[in-house]
């Protein structure tokens, strides 16, 4: 849009424009053998000192009056325009409340893509540049499936994120599992100005399924073809992104580029930069059948409405036909289809400077579309090889990727000041609540640490596991943080159903947490070990959040409550599954206790046998857990009676009991309040005793605790006095709302308080 600062020089000159060019353009056309010095119209047109004369000259002409006069009347409409309110309603669905703008920023790309986009009439032309108002939302749609894609596409998220000023919304087309991660994760993320759709890709397979692909997307790398049908019919313009993607600039930059759009185009792409199209990579290569180099679809902006006028579902449809009856299938998924269609009809697209999708893989042109830093606008590593692609310059790329892989995403949650949001009830309700606290109390940490929300990524790995059909399943529980990742390897060894366990990570701890599995033969061989990541925030261990994050996502009709420091007895798994009967456990409350011991030695002989623990009992190698330093946590369980027992048997809940259970999935969760190092578990046997679950020891079961440096947690409620006093005022708040929950049955829990 033109400035208004220079609205009456423009308006001046378009007068003079009109009045003179006419007239001399029917004086020239009147008068064809007169030489006359071509007239610089248009600072636009390159200009051409040759003498004007003959058909070509005078046609040449006659196109630049006319683009001239186009742009005369355009000029009129802008100024005859009232000043736009400033909360006029964007037809696309963003709101355009702010008069401030972002500019694009469109320069120069490989100059042989310019001539191919000449050719087809989509050269760039350097008018004012586009801008899209500051609350505008741009729209982005991003195909997503699996575990891996639904990591990946983290990274992409924060990259725009990282650099853009106006609201988003995220239009995810998606499986099953990737919706219940990224719908957890924008759950949980809280991001201000960003809203997300989730569309079922498994209703769309019927769609695309038809076409044989041998790419490694699979079939979910046929469904942009589909965005048309699959996107709200209101939505007029979408970015369709891939997850490999990594943004360096703002996306206003690139949702601004719609506005160059002309005529009939409808899909903005970027060439492709590699030789696959040009069919000169191997001996008989036969690719689909491209313009020139082809287009990349990594990246592409489509305008909704006019493909759905042109019937792009029909079009795209018997293209794909025609051409597989020689091709047989395609190679690259989608963009074989786009290239397919736009070489019939070149019209359709406007070509976008290459540094929109500067593509990283093997043998690409990519270092032909920057010359600096700044240069460079969205990253994207489409090779398999992925990080390990050859580029001369990938050890930059690669570092740019790796700082978003590993920022801190509760960064992110920036307000965009001035931009009118939706209401997020969740957020409100949540800002009322810590509002209602007292930030004098000297427990006001503790309390708020109650109410976080802490960001979560759900099946962070690849989990792959189906439930027993008889009802008897049992997934071990735990969680733990960065200093106790080298026990899951043993765990794994002596368990071998399946796990859920939340971890305590940062961003960047996430990442070597992954380098770790990927690198371990054990984890890798374990598909039915379940990893939640929940991102660090706060001073405390959210110990109990991070029990009920393992909890909800248990897909077991029971669940071993244990913690990370603990090797559960070889065949433990079996011997609970046949508890699970012994005892129905279906059709009754009970909490089956696994007595619990402990070893100061970091290498043990572990006990195959309870004959060969008691030996080791007996020899002081082991010990019953905390004997030494909190004997009431255990002591109800009676070792003695355990020491001699073949059966199970029932004991009594205790003041400061805190087992290690199995129970069934429904169980209540943990209380949240507790946190870091004091009454996690002591709470919830409570809460178990107060709903009359049956404490029953299993005579055969054991765990042992490995040693390990003291945590972080514990040496605060050692050395902190304060720390200690909000733990006792915790407790008694607890009990207090025992009692208001279970009445006059909650009394003991005071009582037995009180004497202890």
């Amino acid at each position: 849009m033109l400035g208004m600062c220079r609205g009456r020089r423009k308006f001046l000159a378009a007068s003079l424009g009109l009045l003179f060019i006419p007239a001399l353009t029917w004086l020239y056309l009147s008068v064809g053998s007169f030489q006359v010095k071509p007239l610089h119209l248009s600072p636009l047109e390159a200009q051409s000192s040759s003498p004007v004369g003959g058909a070509g000259e005078r046609q040449a002409l006659e196109l630049r009056v006319r683009a001239v006069e186009e742009e005369n009347r355009a000029l009129r409409r802008e100024l005859s325009r009232p000043p736009r309110g400033p909360s006029a309603h964007h037809p696309n669905g963003g709101h355009r409340g702010n008069q401030s703008r972002t500019h694009s920023e469109e320069g120069t790309g490989d100059n042989e893509g310019q001539k191919a986009a000449a050719v087809v009439g989509n050269s760039s032309d350097c008018v004012q540049q586009p801008v899209v108002d500051k609350c505008e939302t741009i729209h982005v749609a991003i195909v997503c499936a699996g575990y891996n894609a639904s990591r990946d596409v983290v990274t992409l998220v924060k990259s725009v994120l990282f650099h853009r000023r106006n609201p988003l919304h995220f239009h995810f087309i998606t499986d099953s599992i990737a919706q219940q991660i990224l719908s957890s994760l924008f759950h949980t993320w809280m991001v201000p100005a960003v809203k997300v759709d989730f569309y079922d890709a498994d209703e769309l397979k019927s769609e695309v399924s038809w076409i044989p692909n041998k790419h490694y997307s699979g079939i979910y790398g046929l469904m942009k073809l589909v965005l048309t049908k699959t996107l709200p019919s209101v939505l007029q313009r979408v970015i369709v992104l891939d997850t490999d993607i990594t943004f360096a600039t703002d996306i206003a930059e690139l949702w601004a580029v719609f506005h160059k759009f002309k005529g009939q185009q409808v899909l903005g792409l970027v060439e492709n930069q590699s030789d696959w199209y040009l069919g000169n990579l191997w001996k008989n290569h036969r690719p689909w059948p491209a313009l020139g180099r082809g287009f990349n679809t990594g990246v592409i902006l489509l305008l909704l409405d006019r493909l759905r006028k042109l019937r792009w579902e029909q079009m795209w449809r018997l293209t794909a036909e025609r051409e597989l009856m020689s091709m047989l299938s395609t190679s690259l998924a989608d963009q074989d289809i786009f290239n397919a269609v736009i070489k019939q009809n070149p019209f359709l697209v406007h070509q976008l400077p290459c540094f929109w999708n500067v593509q990283l893989s093997d043998h690409t042109r990519s270092e032909k579309c920057y010359k600096d830093v700044s240069d460079l606008k969205v990253i994207h590593w489409n090779s398999p090889k992925k990080l390990r692609v050859k580029n001369k310059h990938v050890e930059f790329f690669r570092n740019l990727y790796l700082t978003f892989l590993e920022y801190d995403g509760n960064l992110l949650r920036r307000e965009l000041f001035g931009c009118p949001s939706e209401a997020d009830h969740n957020s409100e309700n949540l800002q009322k609540t810590l509002s209602e606290l007292d930030e004098d109390d000297p427990c006001y940490e503790f309390r708020r640490e109650r109410f976080t929300v802490h960001r979560t990524h759900l099946y962070f790995l690849h989990y792959e596991y189906e439930p027993s059909s008889d009802n008897t399943d049992v997934t071990l529980v735990a969680q733990l943080s960065m200093d106790r990742l080298q026990m899951l390897e043993a765990i794994c060894k002596h368990w071998e159903g399946p796990i859920s366990l939340a971890l305590y990570l940062s961003d960047a701890e996430a990442q070597q947490f992954l380098r770790y599995a990927q690198g371990s033969e054990v984890l890798m061989s374990r598909g039915n070990v379940g990893y939640h990541i929940v991102y660090k925030e706060g001073q405390f261990y959210p110990v109990n959040l991070l029990r009920n994050v393992a909890m909800r996502h248990v897909n077991t009709p029971y669940m071993f409550l244990s913690d990370i420091d603990f090797l559960p007895m070889y065949g433990l798994y079996e011997y609970l599954r046949k508890s699970v009967v012994q005892l129905d456990m279906a059709n009754a409350k009970k909490a089956l206790v696994v007595p619990a011991f402990e070893t100061l030695r970091y290498r043990l002989s572990y006990p195959k046998s309870k004959a060969e623990l008691l030996s080791q009992l007996d020899m002081g190698t082991l010990f019953t857990f905390r004997y030494h330093v909190w004997t009431k946590g255990h002591a109800p369980t009676n070792f003695a009676k355990w020491r001699t027992a073949t059966t199970p048997y029932r004991v009594q809940w205790e003041a400061d009991f805190e087992p290690y259970v199995m129970v069934r999935r429904d169980s209540p969760e943990y209380d949240r309040r507790f946190v870091g190092f004091g009454w996690n578990k002591v709470a919830h046997i409570m809460e178990l005793d107060a709903q009359e679950y049956e404490f029953v020891v299993l005579p055969n079961a054991y765990m042992i605790h490995m040693p390990h440096a003291p945590s972080f947690d514990i040496t605060k409620f050692r050395s902190n006095k304060q720390y200690r006093v909000c733990l006792k005022t915790l407790k008694e708040e607890f009990q207090q709302n025992m009692s208001r929950r279970y009445g006059f049955a909650a009394l003991k829990y005071m009582t037995a308080e009180n004497n202890s």
